[in-house]
């Protein structure tokens, strides 16, 4: 198992790390939308924080040697699911070519009491 760390993406906030490569795939923390440089939230609307979001999840993409045309699988967290049709049009923009499966559920709270967080699992080049 090899652990993704990069400083162009948020360093942890607990005891985990930014993503981990086992067996080609990359299995990455969740995202949710904080500044790489000052780990303070960015954006108020569901559309700054999913744009934040994915910059972050390019980041740990690149440092594996991997980009969204090879996210398998995402799971999207969000806190209002009357935000589903707004985070859509976000996060479309990053898939272009190939779609990944993808679960989108509604939870109580995130942390630092974000709008969304989302997890990929993502084939690399080895």
């Amino acid at each position: 198992m090899k652990s993704i760390n990069t400083d162009k993406a948020p360093k942890a906030i607990g005891p985990y790390v930014q993503g981990n490569i086992v067996n080609g795939l990359l299995f990455a923390s969740g995202q949710v939308p904080l500044s790489p440089e000052t780990g303070e939230v960015v954006g108020t609307t569901i559309e700054e924080q999913a744009e934040q979001v994915l910059k972050n999840i390019a980041a740990i993409l690149e440092e594996a040697g991997s980009d969204f045309d090879h996210v398998v699988k995402t799971t999207c967290f969000l806190k209002n699911m009357n935000d589903f049709v707004a985070f859509n049009e976000v996060y479309a923009k990053a898939f272009t070519n190939q779609l990944p499966a993808r679960s989108a559920v509604e939870v109580a709270r995130l942390p630092k009491d974000v709008l969304v967080e989302i997890e990929i699992i993502a084939s690399i080049n080895q």
